[in-house]
């Protein structure tokens, strides 16, 4: 009897370890920016796995087996316009196909600005950005990751994210809270999927309007747009687009990498004919589907 307790212990606390992959981003009462109020985060499957709302920023940990493990790590930020998470489609997928290259995926759930339950909401994401990076870095040799090859990949909404934490990530937006903020919030790589990048002309209006609220000053456009904040200390980037994606111009993906180019960053850019937004895997597309293999040859290039 004895041992079929023990027996049940144990297999009870092997099912905790296996599922204890999420990790919230901070300590409880000590979110920046965040004001109290009746919001509550919302979790719908509609085909994809849409997340809305977010009150508890988080990241979940996929991890490869350990003989498999590359020592990598890439943090991936889903799109959805800063109005919604597009969690399955991209982030926890994307975390799968990592793990079969030895990589592990890292999905930030960040929370989306929001006028009710947020002051300056514009620093948010950001902020969520900044402190995931540190506290992978920080727990790196708990999940078998190597400390300087930790890279990010964004989509769409989530690539601008991506591309404002490899820009702005010696930028000081929250105070410091405890030793996970000592680490560098700097990518060591930055892959980005049919990224906005720019709140000029070229921007996906949706997404400005959502970060920025409506009648941004010219000082806060210029700040969120990335393609203004290369430095020669920007990560080596990895950019995706197709040409015909209506939702988020192309020449956001051209600009970053002029601003790359000039500022001597090392930038590799695959720009398809067709795919449209979104397209994520693209799975169901012979030929855009090569993405990732293109993305894993640059990933190891990088070494």
């Amino acid at each position: 009897m004895k041992y079929k307790i023990l027996l049940f212990a144990l297999i009870f606390m092997s099912q905790i370890n296996a599922q204890d992959t999420i990790i919230k981003l901070w300590p409880k009462g000590k979110v920046p920016n965040q004001l109290v109020s009746n919001d509550k985060e919302i979790h719908k499957k509609e085909g994809i796995l849409i997340i809305s709302n977010v009150q508890e920023p988080t990241i979940e940990v996929f991890l490869p087996a350990k003989q498999n493990a590359t020592g990598k790590a890439v943090l991936i930020f889903p799109g959805g316009g800063y109005g919604i998470l597009a969690y399955d489609w991209e982030g926890t997928d994307i975390a799968k196909f990592l793990n079969g290259k030895g990589i592990a995926g890292i999905v930030v759930k960040y929370r989306l600005p929001s006028d009710v339950s947020q002051t300056n909401k514009q620093n948010v994401p950001l902020i969520d950005a900044q402190r995931a990076l540190r506290m992978v870095r920080y727990h790196a040799k708990g999940f078998n990751i190597t400390k300087d090859k930790i890279g990010i990949i964004g989509f769409s909404a989530g690539g601008h994210l991506a591309s404002t934490l490899g820009t702005h990530f010696e930028e000081s937006v929250y105070v410091s809270i405890d030793d996970v903020d000592t680490e560098s919030a700097r990518p060591d790589f930055m892959a980005l999927g049919y990224p906005v990048i720019s709140m000029g002309p070229m921007t996906h209006e949706g997404s400005k309007g959502n970060l920025l609220g409506n009648n941004p000053t010219q000082n806060l456009q210029d700040y969120f747009s990335n393609e203004k904040q290369v430095t020669r200390n920007t990560p080596p980037t990895f950019l995706l687009h197709a040409t015909d994606d209506n939702a988020v111009p192309v020449e956001n993906s051209l600009l970053f990498y002029k601003a790359l180019k000039d500022k001597g960053v090392s930038a590799t850019m695959h720009i398809y004919p067709k795919g449209g937004h979104g397209f994520s895997l693209a799975l169901n597309d012979p030929y855009l589907k090569g993405w990732t293999a293109l993305m894993y040859d640059w990933i190891v290039s990088l070494e």
